[in-house]
C-alpha cells in the first residue's frame, strides 16, 4: 500500500522552481509513496466572515489534505518569508479553529532559491507556523536548495545530478518519516 502525499508547490508562477522540484520528487519517490503535486491557484483569500459557508475552493483544498497521509511543502522565499499565497492556503486549511486539515499529517519542508541561501528563511517561517496546526515535521535532512536556476532542462526535467541526489535522500527519508507516524 502506498501512502498518499500532497506536495504543495508554494509559487503561482507557471515555470516556478518550486513546481519543478515538486514534479521531480514525484519521479524520485519510492513505491511506498504516491505523490500528488498541487498548486495554489484558485484558492480565494481567507476571510473569517466566510467560515459559516466556506467557498467551494476552500472545501476542495481542505478535503484533499484531509484524505492525504502527509504533506510536503516546496516553497520559494519572498522577502525572507514564504509567499503570501502559501500563507493564505495554510490559513484556509488550518480552519475552522481546532479542525486543521493538517492535523496529524506528517510534514516535510523543502525551500529553494536560485540564490546562495536556498530559501532558508522561508523554511524557518514554515517551521514557526506549522506546529499546533500540523502533524510531526520531519527534522532531518533539512533541505534548503540553492542555485536551482540551472537545475532543469527546457521541459522542466531535473538535470543537475547533485540536486537529484539531495532530493532522492530527502524523499526516501520522508517515506520513513511517514511510515513511522502511520505504522
Amino acid at each position: 500500500m502506498a501512502y498518499n502525499i500532497v506536495v504543495i508547490a508554494g509559487s503561482l508562477r507557471k515555470e516556478s522552481f518550486s513546481l519543478k522540484i515538486a514534479n521531480a520528487l514525484v519521479k524520485l519517490a519510492p513505491a511506498s509513496l504516491k505523490l500528488e503535486v498541487i498548486t495554489l491557484a484558485g484558492i480565494s483569500f481567507f476571510n473569517q466572515d466566510l467560515e459559516g459557508a466556506p467557498p467551494a475552493d476552500w472545501l476542495a483544498f481542505r478535503e484533499k489534505l484531509q484524505k492525504s497521509d502527509g504533506v510536503i511543502f516546496v516553497t520559494p522565499e519572498y522577502n525572507r518569508a514564504i509567499p503570501g499565497v502559501l500563507k493564505n492556503a495554510i490559513d484556509v486549511a488550518s480552519r475552522p479553529y481546532g479542525k486543521s486539515s493538517f492535523n496529524g499529517k506528517p510534514v516535510g519542508i523543502i525551500s529553494n532559491s536560485p540564490g546562495p541561501l536556498g530559501g532558508v528563511s522561508a523554511a524557518k517561517t514554515l517551521q514557526n507556523i506549522l506546529p499546533g496546526i500540523a502533524g510531526p515535521i520531519m527534522q532531518q535532512p533539512e533541505t534548503y536548495l540553492n542555485a536551482v536556476g540551472d537545475a532543469f532542462d527546457a521541459e522542466g526535467n531535473l538535470t543537475k545530478d547533485s540536486l537529484k541526489g539531495v532530493l532522492q535522500a530527502y524523499v526516501d527519508a520522508f517515506a520513513t518519516h511517514v511510515a513511522k507516524h502511520h505504522g
